[in-house]
């Protein structure tokens, strides 16, 4: 990332508009009382980003803030976007001294650095390339080294995924820095039986190409999808809308210009594609986690239908580690479509096609008005503090998620397993 742009102070300089909108992204509160108008209002193509009982906000072009009136939808604010760098005392500041986070070139620099200091436990290689030719990496990390060369491992399974959206700078730096933290204590006796008993892997930035354009031009553009010529003078595919599982069954558009377009056909994207078979390549993986911004909730499936897991088993054992890290970083445990109907995600793919317990965190902050999806660098380290816990655990019951369910050792594991690793390096 440009450093002079990162060390500016950037704002977004939200402006009521009464005059004829134009192409930019408008910022828009919408009525919507239910969790099924939240989910008509996404099938409008709303990327929806902050709650209330008996509304929203959330970003839409034009063409879809003209959808929305349509609909019958009562809007009650819309406000223009525009960013640029400080000296203003607008609503949303991004502060300056954010040179902590990474860019692409950067992310790849950080994740070598660690391979390189530490080669008897991580591999770094590339999970595919991108729409625009990057590579996505990823570090496997594994205390065998038959498992590195060969890429394939017989312990259990973890994969911790970021970045999927571009804006979501924050959700590309905890999956690194959880990597450093292990190797940082990797000595620590504890850690070292994570790390010789568990087959991690890591790839903190799904979206490589989202990334680069969200920071381009010495201001952020709001961007959250990929970076495909939709061949209309449109750009971008959604990446958490285009997972195959249940594709197109609600909560996602097929107008390129939404913020949640889903694409052409499940699966048509690079990235997509190489998540899967990534995933698909390792018969291990019993937990998975995506990282996202913003609103401090923990998820888990279904998106793509208001029903609840028909097995029960399962059900109780989203249900259980769900409420359990919620106690750690006191975020809301649920299942996903209670917010609104999403399909073609990546947790309801991961559990509906592979049978992985598969979540999604929702980081701070809360909302917009603490920072949205530009909080600055000042919250890295309280973020990441608040999800160890969460990330530990995840790691160590991969050995066996259906352990969770012996409530009268549960609780009593988890502390007693946690309780001295979260005071190390």
């Amino acid at each position: 990332m440009n450093k002079s742009m990162m060390t500016a102070a950037f704002v977004f300089a939200l402006v009521l508009t009464t005059n004829t909108f134009a192409s930019e992204k408008r910022f828009i509160h919408i009525e919507a009382r239910t969790k099924q108008e939240r989910t008509k209002l996404a099938e409008l193509g709303v990327s929806l980003e902050a709650f209330y009982s008996d509304s929203i906000w959330g970003f839409a072009s034009a063409k879809t803030l003209t959808k929305v009136k349509n609909a019958g939808f009562r809007i009650l604010d819309v406000k223009a976007l525009e960013t640029g760098r400080g000296g203003h005392d607008r609503l949303f500041g991004f502060p300056s001294g954010d040179d902590r986070f990474h860019d692409y070139n950067e992310m790849k620099v950080a994740i070598s650095e660690l391979a390189t200091k530490n080669p008897e436990y991580i591999r770094v290689m590339s999970i595919g390339k991108t729409i625009e030719g990057r590579d996505i990496p990823a570090m496997h990390i594994n205390s065998s080294p038959n498992a590195l060369k060969r890429i394939k491992s017989n312990k259990p399974g973890f994969v911790l995924l970021g970045n999927h959206h571009a804006r979501e700078h924050l959700s590309a730096e905890i999956p690194l820095m959880f990597a450093q933290y292990l190797m940082a204590n990797k000595n620590d006796s504890m850690i070292k039986k994570l790390l010789d008993d568990r087959d991690l892997w890591i790839v903190p930035m799904v979206n490589p190409d989202g990334v680069e354009f969200d920071i381009s031009g010495d201001k952020y553009h709001m961007w959250r999808k990929n970076r495909r010529n939709n061949g209309d003078g449109t750009a971008g595919v959604d990446l958490n809308r285009n997972y195959g599982f249940r594709w197109n069954t609600g909560g996602s558009s097929s107008d390129t210009d939404s913020e949640v377009y889903m694409g052409k056909a499940p699966f048509s994207e690079p990235e997509t594609q190489a998540v899967r078979d990534f995933v698909s390549s390792l018969s291990n993986v019993t937990v998975l986690l995506t990282v996202h911004t913003f609103s401090e909730l923990i998820l888990y499936p279904w998106g793509s239908s208001y029903d609840p897991i028909p097995n029960e088993k399962d059900r109780k054992v989203f249900e259980t580690m769900a409420n359990t890290m919620a106690k750690w970083n006191h975020y809301k445990p649920q299942q996903s479509s209670d917010l609104y109907i999403a399909s073609g995600d990546t947790c309801d793919w991961a559990y509906g096609e592979k049978g992985i317990f598969a979540f999604t965190f929702e980081l701070s902050p809360k909302n917009m008005w603490d920072g949205g999806f530009y909080p600055g660098a000042k919250v890295i380290d309280r973020v990441f503090d608040a999800n160890l816990k969460p990330l530990l655990y995840m790691l160590n019951y991969s050995e066996n998620p259906y352990r969770v369910l012996d409530r009268s050792q549960h609780t009593v594991q988890a502390n007693s397993f946690l309780k001295n690793l979260v005071y190390l390096d």
